[in-house]
């Protein structure tokens, strides 16, 4: 059999792996990029993923690094405040609501918000300006020999390959992964999570809220005007039953539902889009790498929707992983390259992940007195100033 060679095959061709293709082949490196699916690169196109990504700063200069951010700026709505509200209370209220303002920290927003669909669109468009990258959808990884000196894989499309680098960024079911022989761990919550978009006559001021009752947050994050409307992507978490139950809702039952839930902070919201739903895990790789094999974003961890940190730690692999690459581009994919990759994001990301199984157990507090302990903990954070700071570098990934 006749096998082509490349530096580097990616798996995956999500925002995470769009974004590694763009950033190897903006490097130089000689790239083929496949996904099982077809982007949907049209917001009313059936199968559209309506969901959004919200690109903390570190994010965004990796994105400006790579020649990615002008393209994406234009569509970007800025998160200059993370607010948090906490409806323990009676019912449509927030009791309290506290507001951390990027200002505290620089002149910057936090980050940016983009619909994913779009980014899609955009990161694809972009790929077919470097000569030296190939994207093929609705082409799968089917087989992964790791060698020493190379990775050999075989492709959906009949095609066989000999690569460098082999990047599993292919989902919390990576093949990558199981082909590498790498366990995870991982936690269930019970939960799932319902995206959509709405529009509302309140302008959002680029405030992005997470309202905090039962049975997971309800996250409202600013995107730019819709048919000349403010308007918000939504992520509404609650246990399975509760999701089955509001999907299963008319329009109009299911929006008097959504606005109680926001406790009317944008006033009466309407939805724009259909329902996506999907199951809350948090998952961990017990490694990040394997022979010629790097996994990155939800092929090595998968966290709950909080915060904005899936696909900012997604993005931290990618940067190590790049500056890696860059450093030695004679070292590509040997295992000392790879072994320094684990050994500098593992730490990293097993934090992350404990730090958003633990928010996310918090976000869940059915009881009264645990929702009255949730509150005064949110106070306690918020008063005391130097903390305050602290943890809102941490959880922005800002040194």
């Amino acid at each position: 059999m006749t096998r082509q060679t490349i530096d580097i095959l990616i798996s995956g061709g999500g925002v995470a792996g769009l974004s590694a293709a763009v950033a190897f082949g903006n490097a130089g490196f000689s790239v083929l990029c496949v996904d099982p699916s077809a982007p949907v690169i049209n917001r009313d196109t059936a199968g559209a993923d309506l969901r959004s990504t919200a690109f903390l700063m570190p994010s965004v200069a990796l994105l400006q690094e790579i020649g990615l951010w002008d393209r994406l700026a234009r569509f970007a709505a800025p998160l200059q405040i993370m607010r948090i509200a906490d409806a323990g209370g009676p019912p449509g209220q927030a009791r309290l609501t506290r507001d951390f303002d990027a200002f505290e920290l620089s002149e910057n927003p936090f980050g940016y918000n983009l619909p994913n669909w779009l980014l899609r669109r955009e990161m694809v468009a972009h790929l077919e300006s470097l000569p030296n990258v190939t994207f093929r959808p609705g082409v799968s990884t089917t087989h992964v020999t790791p060698r020493e000196a190379e990775a050999l894989v075989g492709l959906s499309d009949g095609s066989s390959w000999r690569a460098r680098l082999l990047v599993g960024a292919d989902g919390r079911n990576s093949t990558v992964r199981q082909a590498a022989g790498i366990p995870v761990k991982t936690m269930r919550y019970g939960q799932k999570a319902l995206a959509f978009t709405t529009t509302h006559p309140i302008p959002h001021e680029n405030v992005s809220t997470e309202v905090h009752r039962s049975g997971g947050p309800f996250t409202m994050v600013p995107l730019p005007d819709h048919q000349g409307l403010p308007a918000s992507a939504v992520v509404w978490m609650e246990e399975g039953p509760e999701i089955a139950r509001l999907a299963a809702l008319p329009q109009p039952e299911f929006e008097a539902e959504m606005n109680l839930r926001a406790c009317h902070i944008l006033g009466p919201m309407t939805r724009t889009s259909p329902l996506t739903i999907w199951p809350i895990i948090s998952q961990i790789a017990a490694r990040m790498s394997g022979q010629r094999i790097a996994l990155m974003a939800e092929a090595a961890h998968v966290v709950p929707p909080i915060g904005a940190q899936g696909l900012n730690m997604s993005l931290a692999d990618l940067a190590t992983l790049r500056e890696l690459a860059l450093a030695n581009p004679s070292d590509l994919g040997s295992a000392k390259m790879l072994e320094t990759y684990h050994k500098r994001r593992h730490l990293e990301v097993q934090a992350r992940v404990a730090g958003i199984d633990a928010l996310n157990r918090a976000s869940m507090m059915g009881a009264p007195i645990l929702r009255d302990l949730r509150a005064s903990a949110l106070r306690a954070l918020y008063s005391a100033a130097p903390l305050r700071k602290t943890l809102m570098k941490a959880g922005l990934g800002l040194r």
